[in-house]
């Protein structure tokens, strides 16, 4: 609230220091002026005084003005400015956050299309998970040379604490990317559904961690989902089935690690997950060329030319840089919103990436197939609430 009190003699300087208690120093001040009639202020909690203004001595001595703004004893901010602040700081987070989720979904689409495209082409998900981590490394390398993204501060005991974390991602990645190549993008997506009932299981029964009912309660749609998804998937591959599962397990230990060696280090998303990037290709290069080797990709690659033409340039350049970014944005995102928040938006993720690779490469489903994709996906969503 604001308050003016006006009198012919001054009675308090601007200069004074206002101490916690300044309102009822103020309130004393007042009463020892000549009475003047003036309003009354009903109060239903104590007020605390932000501000004192006497306009810098513009005014005359006779014509003395006192200015305070108050606000109630429980708030940290004056209550006038707050409610305004507030009020356009929500706004403009939810834009962001909207902002975040639509390009964070969209460039994760855009990434399984293209992916999917290339490993049918060029059935190599080493080389294309490699060129996926390089990209993103050279863009990060990119942007940090030009002054275009801070780079940021580390040391040894940073790479030290990432190092498991970024193993993790590579086994992670790997799997997935292989899985990928064998089976649909949908039915690689409704078994990395469950995810949660990894999370559960791991944090159980090695870190000994107890969860409410609620949380065992909601595993059942998503096994039962993920179950009936795969026994019912028509093109059922197992190579594809265990890349998933393998993936789903080394993506609960990544954020388990993440957790545990990355607290206290001030690094922003973006960076972590560049970072992320560039110690996972480090990784993974060696596995990569004695699990495939030059030769065999120098013969799938002249093969894909042939049959796609210059477009397979595009679709693994456009894999590549997609992977990055969709990453990317998903990791600054978790700068700006709360966990819950996160896991309802990777599970809207993988409802709009299963939709959307159906559409495009026309998967035939079958309708008990869909509806076990809806159980497992409905009990993620269940597990994200009950788990906060």
């Amino acid at each position: 609230m604001n308050c003016s009190i006006k009198h012919s003699t001054p009675s308090l300087s601007s200069s004074n220091p206002i101490p916690r208690n300044g309102f009822q120093l103020i309130s004393s001040k007042i009463k020892s002026l000549p009475t003047k009639p003036f309003n009354s202020i009903t109060l239903n909690k104590p007020l605390y005084v932000s501000h004192f203004q006497d306009f810098g001595g513009l005014v005359r001595k006779k014509d003395y003005e006192i200015v305070c703004k108050a606000y109630e004893a429980d708030h940290s901010q004056p209550l006038e400015i707050k409610i305004d602040e507030m009020g356009q700081s929500e706004a403009g987070q939810k834009m962001k956050i909207g902002l975040y989720f639509a390009t964070w979904w969209s460039l994760n689409v855009v990434f399984n299309i293209y992916n999917k495209k290339v490993l049918n082409a060029f059935p190599f998900p080493w080389l294309t998970s490699t060129l996926s981590l390089a990209a993103g490394s050279l863009i990060m390398l990119v942007s940090w040379a030009t002054k275009m993204v801070e780079a940021p501060k580390t040391d040894a005991e940073f790479w030290k604490a990432l190092f498991p974390v970024a193993l993790a991602h590579t086994i992670g990645h790997v799997a997935a990317t292989i899985s990928m190549s064998k089976v649909a993008v949908s039915f690689t997506h409704i078994i990395k559904s469950g995810e949660p009932a990894f999370s559960v299981f791991v944090s159980r029964f090695f870190l000994g961690e107890a969860f409410p009912l609620g949380v065992y309660l909601s595993l059942l749609p998503i096994i039962g989902g993920c179950a009936l998804s795969a026994l019912t998937e028509l093109n059922f591959n197992m190579t594809g089935f265990m890349g998933a599962m393998v993936s789903n397990l080394a993506f609960v230990f990544r954020n388990i690690f993440s957790k545990k060696g990355m607290k206290g280090k001030s690094v922003s998303g973006m960076n972590y997950y560049a970072c992320l990037s560039m110690l996972s290709l480090l990784i993974l290069t060696p596995f990569t060329i004695a699990m495939e080797g030059p030769q065999m990709w120098k013969a799938g690659w002249q093969t894909a030319l042939t049959q796609i033409g210059p477009n397979f340039v595009w679709w693994v350049v456009a894999q590549s840089v997609f992977y990055h970014f969709y990453n990317q944005v998903s990791y600054m995102s978790l700068d700006q919103i709360s966990p819950l928040t996160f896991s309802v938006g990777n599970t809207m993720k993988r409802i709009s990436v299963i939709v959307a690779s159906i559409i495009i490469f026309r998967t035939p489903v079958q309708p008990i197939n869909a509806l076990g994709a809806a159980i497992a996906i409905l009990g993620t969503f269940i597990y994200s609430q009950a788990k906060q």
